[in-house]
């Protein structure tokens, strides 16, 4: 039980903190905005707002998402689940987790297959890339991991960022979130057993 407890300490620690950070994210968007307003009605257009804007978005989203679950603050069906005592709610939420588990689970390797393509590897398992990706820059460097990485995706817009930065961020977020829908498990199980958290 203490590591359950260590687990949930550190992984709501840092999932904490990486939310109270990103709560800023939405000042960085309000600015891009007014930027994208501005440039549009006095000077020529900004090429880059509107991509930028949806990229963060993005970001204030996925890694905010750990954060929103924290706090329970995300979405879910209350029509019996608020009518529970405790003690249920948390054998519903220690058996319907396991769906959860799976959905990120899926998102997450489709998010690492994104990223790999947006990498330039075309041929489909990500898993394999990454490895080979990984070996080539601990052997050779930055130099050898670029032998790996072929051609780097980029928008269709006139503005043509790279992707792999948000892809990235995606995964990252993701994966932040399954580690805490575990967190949450097992505060759950804590729970079933009678204990404080």
């Amino acid at each position: 039980m203490t590591a359950l407890r260590g687990y949930i300490r550190w992984i709501d620690g840092m999932n904490w903190l990486i939310g109270r950070i990103t709560m800023f994210g939405l000042f960085i968007l309000m600015g891009i905005l007014l930027w994208s307003s501005v440039s549009k009605t006095f000077f020529l257009p900004s090429l880059w707002t509107l991509e930028t804007a949806q990229f963060v978005m993005v970001a204030y989203y996925i890694l905010g998402g750990p954060y929103s679950i924290q706090l329970g603050s995300n979405v879910r069906m209350d029509l019996i689940y608020s009518e529970l005592s405790d003690r249920r709610k948390a054998w519903f939420d220690a058996f319907t987790v396991f769906f959860l588990i799976f959905y990120l689970g899926v998102m997450i390797y489709g998010g690492l297959a994104s990223l790999a393509y947006s990498l330039g590897n075309f041929m489909g398992a990500p898993l394999p890339f990454f490895g080979k990706l990984i070996w080539a820059f601990v052997t050779g460097g930055a130099e050898g991991a670029s032998d790996v990485i072929g051609y780097v995706e980029r928008s269709s817009s006139s503005w043509r960022p790279i992707m792999w930065p948000i892809k990235l961020i995606t995964c990252i977020g993701l994966f932040l979130m399954l580690l805490q829908v575990l967190s949450e498990f097992f505060k759950d199980i804590l729970r079933l057993r009678g204990e404080t958290i």
